[in-house]
């Protein structure tokens, strides 16, 4: 065990003397390698002092560049524009230029080189005729009766009196009688289409007024009775209420609206918004009754009419139900029981098993 100890030891130290020679040699190499990077510092210390320098100056020639470019595109702009303007100008000169010539030709008859050539500025321009009053002299020499060099100031005012002139004698028109006897014969056709419409105005209001007057007798029939038949139905779904249909304006039968006063037994109140919401649904079933009993109806349809009733004011209902099938044919859409039990027939839906829905009826009387 002495041995083995010992050869461990000496193991061990061999280690320790190979590790020390790699450490010394890689301090060794730290040093150096520290001298190098010191060395590196500095060089990169100083490129980057020469770099930045050298960007100052870039970024200043830059800026001087971007400024010299901001003006070259201020003045192109300019440039662009007054090449544009002149252009447009060059095209309104252009049309006017196309302008004259067309009217030349319209108005006048004459090529546009003809009229230059005979009439143009370098032409010179025959005396004007004597104005109203005025006397010419008897001189053919005389400078009033020679022709003169052409002044465009003096030929536009002397365009302008003409114009002036013309304006004042009007414009004859050598198709004025053919005119005349179309525009007669038209007035005339006008003249018999306008008493055939004050004829059919005439007609139109007569049938209107009798239209009105039997819709003022049918609304005034049907409102009566109905309103008979509307205090006997409230009177029935509200025991010890009363309600009634009252006229906004009785004196116009067309135009009036009809009000429903509704006080159910123990309340003082007319106006349907105070009362409850299974009121407010009875008194609406007692209004569509009334309307069934004053005017009756082969078949009428109700579509959950009695969801928002009670017991007791559903049963009041079922009994009306009752009574108007005695005259006519009643499709009730429902889902409550009661309501089921007094049908005739029954049609649903019903889902089974299979998750199939189908659709089913039931006679029961």
């Amino acid at each position: 065990a002495e041995r083995e100890a010992r050869a461990r030891a000496e193991q061990r130290r061999a280690r320790l003397r190979h590790e020390a020679a790699v450490a010394s040699a890689v301090a060794s190499g730290a040093r150096q390698l520290l001298a190098h990077v010191e060395v590196s510092l500095v060089r990169a210390d100083q490129e980057r002092t020469s770099a930045e320098a050298a960007k100052g100056e870039r970024e200043r020639e830059l800026a001087a560049e971007r400024g010299r470019g901001r003006d070259l595109k201020g003045e192109l702009d300019k440039l662009t524009d007054s090449v544009h303007r002149g252009e447009v100008l060059g095209a309104e000169k252009r049309l006017r230029i196309e302008q004259l010539e067309t009217k030349a030709l319209e108005e006048l008859g004459v090529e546009p080189a003809g009229l230059v050539a005979e009439y143009g500025p370098d032409q010179p321009v025959p005396p004007s005729p004597a104005a109203e009053g005025e006397e010419l002299p008897e001189d053919p020499e005389h400078p009033r009766n020679l022709p003169k060099a052409f002044v465009r100031a003096e030929q536009e005012k002397r365009l302008r009196s003409a114009e002036r002139a013309y304006q004042q004698l009007g414009k004859v028109n050598p198709l004025a009688l053919e005119e005349f006897s179309a525009l007669e014969e038209r007035h005339k056709f006008l003249s018999e289409q306008l008493e055939d419409l004050k004829k059919t105005r005439a007609d139109l209001l007569q049938v209107i007024k009798e239209v009105d007057e039997r819709v003022e007798q049918v609304f005034t029939e049907a409102y009566r009775d109905t309103a008979r038949e509307f205090e006997g139905v409230f009177a029935r779904l509200f025991p010890g209420g009363e309600g009634r249909l009252i006229l906004t304006d009785p004196e116009n039968m067309l135009a009036t609206g009809v009000d429903v006063e509704a006080r159910p037994p123990g309340k003082k109140v007319k106006r349907l918004s105070l009362l409850s919401g299974g009121e407010r649904s009875l008194t609406a079933v007692a209004l569509l009754v009334s309307i069934f009993k004053a005017r009756p109806s082969p078949f009428y349809v109700m579509d959950e009419v009695e969801a928002a009733l009670d017991d007791t004011n559903l049963q009041r209902l079922i009994r009306i139900m009752e009574e108007l099938q005695e005259s006519s044919q009643l499709i009730v859409i429902t889902h409550q029981k009661r309501t089921m039990e007094v049908a005739d027939a029954l049609y649903g839906v019903s889902m089974q098993g299979d998750g199939v829905s189908k659709v089913i009826s039931q006679r029961l009387r």
